[in-house]
């Protein structure tokens, strides 16, 4: 449902004076007057309540009386470019100071059409926006009352009574109507009365599409950011919603890789069993694996995991040479390495403490020049 409530601007010069302003007023709900007056009744109109869903806004009229319009024709002119060049000129043509002028151009659909050009005072729009103000209102739009006249037929100008002023419209300007200049301004042009009927639908459609609106320029109000209630509710959900997701992630990979654990620990001492070791977890079983092997002369203890390990290391170092290698039971590897440079055989000695095993090294020198090391490796990572 779209509800429109429209509001007469009262007069500067009656705001001026400090007289009891009592403004025309309707109020349209989907495109029809529902009501109507010209009195405080008003007030109650614009705060009633809107039924269900209702689309709100405030649209004041600017008085004829303060508020000229004119239209200017530019027919090669695009729209926008049309609607600036209006403006240049109404300006360039108007008399007083330009800075205390408040001077606004419609922008046609299409090209070719006439552009509206309003022309007030920012005197004017200052104390429409007191008075609007102080009953704690803010419109959404300012139209020129002028503006919502039709264009009359060929050699005719209509007169239309809108709000509590009486207008007068030609084919390219409007203007409040005063009895001794408008037969000047007709110049031998017929004056005739707009139907009743006709100034209501053109005023239905000036307000769904404003052909201009004052509230533009160093009048236009700033935007206000406002949080919609429900959009925070929903803001709020899904904040939330986040962090359980978030804490349940790391909690189900948690579960998942403790039962795995479990269930690998399971199988390990299963294996331990059956191999003769008697453990109640994996960590026993291990141990009591590594001592066996050690018994045996195998498993990690043995010469082939060091060495194998040695000499991995020194493919990655192609000058490095093996110059002596023996193995005692206790799982350490003795050897003497041999290179040009010492960096050499630093590469191999940081490739084996990479691969987690305890290095300890004595340089020293060759009666070839090239550089030795006396380098034990112990077995157990």
């Amino acid at each position: 449902m779209s509800r429109i409530f429209v509001l007469w601007l009262p007069p500067v010069a009656a705001l001026a004076d400090g007289e009891v302003v009592r403004p025309a007023w309707l109020r349209v709900d989907d495109g029809v007057i529902v009501d109507s007056g010209q009195d405080d009744g008003w007030v109650d109109a614009w705060e009633r309540p809107s039924e269900g869903d209702a689309d709100d806004r405030l649209i004041a009229l600017a008085p004829a009386a303060d508020v000229p319009l004119r239209w200017r024709h530019y027919p090669d002119a695009a729209p926008a470019q049309a609607a600036a060049v209006a403006r240049v000129d109404t300006l360039r043509e108007s008399l007083g100071d330009a800075a205390a002028l408040h001077i606004v151009a419609g922008q046609p659909a299409a090209t070719g059409q006439a552009v509206p050009v309003a022309v007030t005072t920012h005197a004017a729009m200052t104390a429409w926006t007191e008075w609007l103000n102080a009953n704690g209102l803010s419109p959404a739009a300012i139209i020129p009352a002028t503006a919502l006249v039709p264009p009359p037929e060929p050699e005719t100008l209509w007169t239309a009574e809108v709000g509590s002023e009486q207008i007068v419209r030609a084919a390219d300007r409007a203007w409040l109507s005063d009895p001794e200049l408008d037969p000047l301004i007709a110049a031998g042009q017929t004056i005739a009365p707009l139907d009743p009927d006709r100034m209501r639908e053109a005023l239905l459609l000036s307000l769904r599409t404003p052909p201009l609106d004052l509230l533009s320029g160093g009048w236009k109000p700033k935007r206000s950011w406002s949080v919609d209630p429900s959009m925070l509710r929903l803001a709020k959900r899904l904040f939330i919603s986040l962090v359980i997701v978030s804490l349940a992630v790391p909690l189900v990979y948690a579960v998942r890789l403790m039962s795995d654990t479990r269930r690998a620990d399971e199988a390990t001492v299963a294996m331990a069993k059956k191999a003769g070791a008697s453990a109640t977890d994996a960590e026993a079983a291990e141990a009591d694996l590594d001592r066996r092997l050690a018994a045996a002369g195998g498993g990690p203890l043995a010469f082939s995991v060091p060495a194998s390990a040695l000499y991995d290391a020194m493919n990655d170092a192609p000058g490095v040479s093996l110059k002596s290698l023996s193995h005692r039971t206790d799982g350490t590897l003795t050897t003497v390495l041999a290179a040009p440079r010492v960096d050499d055989i630093n590469q191999v000695l940081l490739a084996l403490q990479a691969r987690g095993y305890r290095i300890t090294a004595q340089p020293s020198a060759g009666a070839d020049g090239q550089q030795m090391a006396n380098i034990t490796i112990r077995a157990v990572p």
